[in-house]
């Protein structure tokens, strides 16, 4: 189970890594294509966390994510969504 377990983790710094290279791709694209972003990823850390008893905030799992404090990256990298993107991401998101 331990090796299972560093796979899943080197799995997961993988997948990290490769969003890292990939700034371009927003994290709107990502919601409207996969369902998931950068941001569920740091959601993700913290519920997981504290089904563990671990505590992680927000902040802290969104910089494990990020690279760099979530502000910072908000400022060098996301754009602003258009309009056909957010107009995709309501219909997908109906409740």
């Amino acid at each position: 189970m331990d090796k299972e377990i560093e796979v899943q983790a080197a799995v997961f710094r993988r997948l990290l890594a490769h969003l890292d290279a990939r700034k371009d791709v927003q994290n709107i694209e990502l919601m409207n294509l996969a369902g998931f972003c950068r941001n569920c990823f740091s959601k993700w850390t913290v519920s997981e966390a504290e089904k563990l008893g671990v505590d992680v905030d927000l902040d802290t799992a969104r910089e494990q994510v990020y690279g760099m404090p979530y502000s910072e990256w908000k400022e060098k990298h996301q754009l602003p969504a258009t309009d056909e993107q957010m107009a995709k991401f309501n219909e997908l998101n109906k409740k």
